[in-house]
Order: structure tokens, then C-alpha cells, then sequence
């Protein structure tokens, strides 16, 4: 199960895609994580300040 950015609390801050040990996100308007990419560590959710991270359902 991979992470998801959710499009109406991500601020675009940048603080998650330095921590992603894989790369797994992606710079926009919205930050996005590539499912294929993540490795459910979790680590990007604990650190977004807008709590805009969560495992997928």
C-alpha cells in the first residue's frame, strides 16, 4: 500500500520530496507520489506540516 497527497491540504511546501528515500514524489502545483515508487515507510507524512499525507485506502 503506497502513500497519497491529498490535493485540497497539500500546500506545495517541498518538505516531503526531500525526505522520500526513493523519489517517489513529484513537484507541482500539487505533489504527487508515484505508487509504483513508494515503499510505505512513511516517512513524507511525518513530516508534512499540513498533514496532507496518508496511506491509501
Amino acid at each position: 500500500m503506497a502513500y497519497k497527497i491529498s490535493e485540497t491540504s497539500c500546500v506545495a511546501c517541498g518538505t516531503c520530496i526531500d525526505e522520500c528515500p526513493v523519489e517517489a514524489i513529484s513537484a507541482g502545483d500539487v505533489y504527487v507520489i508515484d505508487p509504483s515508487k513508494c515503499i510505505d515507510c512513511g516517512t513524507c507524512a511525518g513530516v508534512c506540516p499540513s498533514e496532507a499525507i496518508a496511506p491509501e485506502e
